[in-house]
């Protein structure tokens, strides 16, 4: 079994892209970071 803790703040480096998506389905690569 594997699994994936997901711990994050604000993400006010992010702004203004962060507004409307949240940190965890940023791009990576070509896929969210969860899928």
């Amino acid at each position: 079994m594997k699994g994936v803790i997901l711990a994050a703040g604000y993400a006010t480096r992010f702004l203004p892209a962060s507004k409307t998506i949240p940190k965890e389905m940023f791009p990576l690569i070509d896929r969210p970071a969860i899928d």
